[in-house]
């Protein structure tokens, strides 16, 4: 974990031919006690869920869901499969707190005149959510955060930002230095408190993202929780059939893993 970000999903990118397979989909799956953050480079995806939300989520835009005490909800391909696209993004998971992480589902969409964005000396910023360079997003979040997108021109240099306990930098494109030490995309890198700016080296994608520790957690599938009764509650109650699939998507279901509903070790 850093500070609340408990999983981190970069796609792509990837070219989709018209016609694809509904079998790339993400079909219907749960999640409780988390946020997913949804952001595109490129692409689209369609998001529909178990509260009758059906969004789609384009470049430099957000969909946020809060599953909370439990919601469903698929990402089709549906651009892609008419049209063709070219997919590329990231969607991060946010543990929700202590005291909030069973709060009733909710899911909201901000366009980027919610995302607040800047450009200075070659560095393009956007703030996808929480507070950060004297900014704040204008998305609803339960615990101190920050997560921002910086497009880097080759030799610019950007300050990270402070004031959260835990930070930590990706690398989603090109290629960045810190403290002399060249890092290529794909690198997750958790920094100290020393920590303080970083350079391109070539044309670089970087997501800068921290906030306050929430505690403990266990992650099993598509849930997390600081109980691992609940996980076992929550797969229980998907193997069952008691979690009820998005509205206008409901005629087919990823089913739980085979293996026993058994939670990761403690993440913090």
């Amino acid at each position: 974990m850093v500070g609340p970000f408990v999983f981190f999903d970069h796609m792509g990118p990837l070219d989709l031919p018209a016609g694809i397979d509904r079998s790339l989909d993400v079909r219907p799956h749960p999640h409780i006690g988390l946020s997913t953050i949804s952001y595109l480079f490129s692409g689209e995806l369609m998001h529909r869920d178990s509260l009758g939300y059906a969004q789609a989520v384009r470049p430099r835009e957000v969909n946020w869901m809060t599953a909370g005490s439990g919601i469903t909800h698929s990402e089709r391909l549906e651009r892609a499969r008419a049209h063709g696209d070219r997919l590329h993004g990231i969607q991060a998971w946010v543990a929700l707190p202590d005291g909030q992480e069973e709060i009733a589902p909710s899911f909201s969409h901000h366009t980027a005149d919610d995302l607040p964005q800047w450009a200075d000396a070659g560095v393009t910023g956007r703030l996808i959510a929480g507070s950060a360079y004297g900014l704040r997003a204008k998305v609803d979040t339960l615990s101190p955060l920050f997560y921002a997108h910086l497009d880097m021109a080759p030799g610019a240099a950007a300050e990270i930002p402070n004031g959260h306990r835990e930070r930590a930098l990706y690398v989603a494109s090109g290629a960045v230095e810190m403290d002399g030490e060249r890092y290529e995309a794909g690198r997750m890198l958790v920094l100290g408190r020393a920590a303080s700016r970083v350079r391109a080296i070539d044309q670089s994608t970087v997501m800068l993202l921290g906030g306050e520790p929430v505690g403990e957690r266990f992650v099993y599938w598509n849930f997390v929780s600081s109980s691992r009764d609940r996980l076992a509650e929550a797969a229980a109650d998907w193997k069952a059939g008691r979690m009820s699939l998005p509205v206008a998507d409901d005629a087919e279901f990823i089913p739980l893993p085979e293996e026993s509903a058994r939670p990761s070790p403690a993440l913090s």
